[in-house]
């Protein structure tokens, strides 16, 4: 008998992992099907939330990190091009992330992230009088919270993810719209995956992650985003050099803020990245990874600035 329902549970293992797998699939292909009307952002930096291998637990213990992101958008877009500054107020959107973080798997099955961000944003725009006008914010910015389950295979190689985001970071900066601001003010809830797969001295690799807004604040509820990342890796250099190459294909997409103090005209967008990057593994329990995230296709909703690329340094640390 105990042989019997040990065979049935690793049978539902399985299934539930192929699931996974065509999900982490599908739901990318079915938003690249549909991307023009449902997704629009005036930020986008919900785009660093997926493709962290790395991060991606095979074994219990302890893991904490810190991660670098920047982004300057300084292009204006309208739709699928480029477009002259005179039809958009903002000029620059220039951001620096970072983020403060604790992994901990409990056990091969059950884990806890916990995500400290601290954002530091140059703004600049037309104001009312028709002259440029900039600020510099620097705040904590909305605290993540999440749960993973990893105990659908044996190896830890599928995951889902669970958790929230909290009204941590402020929302009424000074000179900024509720699309650049910090915070968002709202409660969100983060629901996502993963899957790996080992093929000798290859790798492959897929993640995806939604966030969904449960309540408005102050007349402003921001768009769901979807962010959606598959990527390869070469081990072979690992024993050698201790590196990694990665190359992974991220798409990025947020539906229009609704409310009476948002712009959904003029936010949300849809975008498709290629991005080579690397991990190092310098010395015993330290991490070290790098990539840059260069966009193949942009759609914006309404007029919007847009960065030429994206770059991301992270240094983690295993006990």
């Amino acid at each position: 008998m105990l042989n019997q329902t040990s065979f049935r549970v690793d049978i539902l293992k399985r299934l539930i992992g192929k699931k996974v797998l065509i999900f982490l699939l599908s739901a990318t292909s079915v938003i690249f099907l549909f991307p023009v009307t449902l997704f629009a952002c005036a930020c986008g930096c919900s785009v660093f939330s997926v493709g962290a291998r790395w991060m991606m637990a095979t074994s219990e213990g302890l893991r904490a990190f810190l991660t670098y992101n920047y982004m300057n958008q300084y292009e204006d877009w309208t739709g699928w091009r480029r477009t002259a500054s005179s039809f958009n107020s903002d000029q620059v959107i220039r951001s620096g992330f970072y983020t403060l973080g604790v992994q901990d798997m409990l056990s091969r099955e059950w884990g806890v992230i916990l995500e400290a961000p601290v954002w530091n944003r140059y703004f600049e725009t037309t104001n009312d009088a028709g002259s440029l006008a900039s600020i510099v914010h620097t705040s904590l910015a909305d605290v993540r919270l999440m749960g993973m389950y990893t105990g659908i295979s044996e190896d830890m190689s599928t995951a889902i993810q669970v958790g929230v985001k909290l009204p941590t970071g402020p929302f009424n900066l000074s000179l900024m719209d509720r699309d650049t601001q910090i915070g968002s003010g709202t409660t969100d809830l983060l629901l996502g995956g993963y899957e790996m797969r080992q093929l000798d001295t290859w790798g492959w690799f897929g993640q995806v992650l939604w966030d969904h807004s449960f309540n408005y604040r102050d007349g402003y509820r921001p768009g769901d985003s979807f962010d959606a990342a598959v990527g390869v890796h070469y081990d072979n250099l690992q024993q050698t050099l201790k590196v990694v190459p990665i190359l992974q294909i991220v798409a990025s997409f947020r539906a229009s803020d609704s409310g009476a103090a948002a712009d959904p005209a003029n936010t949300g967008y849809g975008r498709l990245y290629v991005s080579p990057g690397i991990e190092g593994n310098p010395c015993q329990g330290i991490q070290l990874y790098v990539d840059l995230r260069i966009p193949l296709l942009t759609r914006v909703t309404g007029y919007q600035l847009v960065a030429p690329a994206l770059f991301e340094i992270t240094l983690g640390y295993s006990v």
